[in-house]
């Protein structure tokens, strides 16, 4: 039978037979884990009632927790709605299955679900007889306006990768150089590899996983998402993008800071001065109201007035091609890309969004200039809690 859909639906809805779900396993779904504000590794659900009463179906290895910790009114296991047939074996289809039959027996004629729940939930509410509809801001718009307590997580998160990204660009500033204009750390050579292990190391002392930085030297750093590879050079620009999650609190630290070892050339200052001021512009149109775009418009227009491109280079573009190939930022939170985007077609900013603003200019011949804050939109602008430099000299 063919799933069954309804209109969108929004979460004031009063209809006495609509209920909101969010599904997934909590440790992985931030959207779920947002909601209930409790972790754990095996499936569960999420059940907003008709008269605004929470529901979280978890398994009964977690049910004590769940009851003591998670942020719901009532917690229950999926044996208490084992439907005709008995459950599944296999963890993720008996939590949807016992998701469906719950939500029969509450009489739910319609299920609205999120963007981040497994299809597998829609599959078993429709075997149920149940109508599925889909809202796209459930679990998304509520997630942006961040509370005090995640303010303050986000700030540490930053003011910690700082610390870890201060004492990565000292190190590089300080290193040797051999007979080819190759950067020597105790007598080893300074390859992008020993400076990401280095920063795994500094933010594993500090409580964070590192999915892995960007430390790009060179030409290679054309590619804006290279993770670079072999050594660096002195008088080349180093991108080194630190983003970093917290083990403690789950929410993330992004900076970027670009260095240059040694003799800068004229085109690397002229890019970074391009990029400074691009980054200016962006955080001064940051305010409640506006769009992403026009924090990304006001940051491609200095750019511009620089003399530099924006967009991705044409084919066969000449060798002294330098441009903008991306946003302006992204919002950041319990993942490190979160909305809203700060590009073209993004939507209004409101207080509480935390959004990075991260410019950057990037050259087939010469490499990458790249300079990322973190800042938190408020009533009158934004507060940002970057405190490091933004130069190229590191000394």
């Amino acid at each position: 039978m063919a799933l069954k859909r309804i209109p969108f639906l929004i979460m004031s809805s009063t209809d006495d037979n609509t209920a909101f779900l969010i599904g997934g396993t909590p440790s992985e779904n931030t959207a779920l884990f947002h909601r209930i504000r409790f972790s754990a590794g095996d499936p569960a659900a999420w059940i907003r009632k008709p008269d605004g009463r929470s529901l979280l179906l978890i398994r009964d290895i977690e049910a004590d927790r769940a009851r003591r910790d998670a942020q719901v009114d009532e917690v229950s296991v999926p044996s208490d709605f084992t439907p005709d047939g008995g459950l599944s074996g296999d963890r993720a289809t008996a939590t949807a299955q016992a998701t469906a039959e719950c939500l029969r027996r509450l009489g739910m004629r319609q299920v609205v679900l999120d963007r981040s729940t497994p299809y597998i939930y829609a599959h078993h509410l429709e075997r149920a007889g149940i109508i599925v509809g889909y809202d796209e801001e459930l679990g998304v718009k509520d997630r942006r306006s961040k509370s005090t307590d995640e303010l303050n997580a986000l700030r540490q998160a930053q003011s910690d990768t700082e610390t870890v990204m201060l004492a990565t660009l000292q190190r590089i500033a300080h290193a040797d150089i051999d007979a080819e204009g190759r950067l020597v750390d105790d007598e080893k050579m300074l390859t992008s590899k020993r400076v990401r292990r280095w920063i795994d190391v500094s933010l594993l002392e500090l409580g964070y996983d590192n999915p892995g930085s960007i430390v790009a030297g060179g030409p290679q750093a054309f590619d804006c998402h290279a993770h670079g590879s072999g050594p660096l050079h002195t008088g080349e620009p180093v991108i080194v993008d630190i983003f970093p999650l917290s083990k403690s609190t789950g929410y993330n630290g992004d900076c970027t800071r670009t260095i240059v070892h040694g003799a800068i050339s004229d085109q690397v200052m002229r890019m970074h001065e391009a990029v400074v001021a691009a980054k200016a512009a962006g955080l001064a149109a940051i305010r409640p109201g506006a769009t992403g775009e026009d924090v990304h418009r006001a940051t491609i227009d200095v750019i511009s007035s620089h003399g530099f491109e924006v967009g991705l280079p044409p084919e066969n573009a000449h060798p002294d091609w330098c441009g903008m190939v991306h946003g302006t930022g992204h919002g950041v939170g319990l993942q490190v890309h979160e909305p809203p985007l700060l590009d073209f077609n993004a939507p209004e900013l409101v207080a509480g969004d935390v959004l990075t603003v991260e410019p950057g200019l990037y050259s087939a011949a010469i490499g990458g200039i790249r300079v990322e804050d973190m800042v938190a939109v408020t009533s009158t602008g934004c507060d940002n809690f970057n405190r490091l430099s933004e130069g190229l000299t590191w000394i």
